[in-house]
């Protein structure tokens, strides 16, 4: 089931990169774009979840979307930039290494995502397709399924 927002005029895109791989996200659940800053470290916390930030007194959880996604870890620079994901009733921050631009996909350019024998707790259940275009293929996330993790839930509720 494609989760990403689509019209006439096609899907809109948020890609950002993850090493040398490019990525795309809904649009419409992006808040904001912000540059990384330190974080609160919450005890008992994932390692994927670096902490918590006040948002405009909303307590943010910060996701590392590396780690989340089982990926090797890469060190915070100037390009790492933090995705203010509104998700609903849940506000979340994802840490990107950088983004590039926004992209509209006709529904031509958006393949389903392969499927790896049914492991279950795979990086695979969090996509929503690839996408190509030019040169280019996108992995489409599904970054409500990625940040609904009930880690989530219970950081916000330390946060309190």
């Amino acid at each position: 089931m494609n989760n990403l927002s689509n019209d006439s005029a096609g899907t809109e895109v948020l890609v950002f990169t993850l090493g040398n791989q490019e990525y795309g996200l809904d649009i419409l659940k992006v808040q904001e774009i912000r540059s990384h800053e330190p974080v609160t470290r919450m005890l008992g916390a994932p390692d994927y979840i670096k902490g918590v930030v006040n948002l405009r007194g909303a307590i943010v959880p910060i996701v590392d979307l590396r780690l989340r996604m089982n990926l090797e870890h890469a060190a915070y620079d100037k390009q790492t930039v933090v995705i203010v994901l509104n998700l609903g009733q849940r506000v979340v921050g994802m840490v990107v290494d950088s983004v590039s631009d926004v992209m509209t996909l006709a529904a031509d350019q958006i393949r389903p995502a392969p499927t790896f024998g049914g492991a279950t707790g795979s990086t695979n259940e969090y996509l929503t397709g690839l996408a190509s275009v030019n040169d280019r293929m996108l992995i489409l996330v599904d970054i409500e399924k990625l940040t609904a993790a009930d880690e989530l839930a219970l950081v916000e509720r330390l946060a309190a």
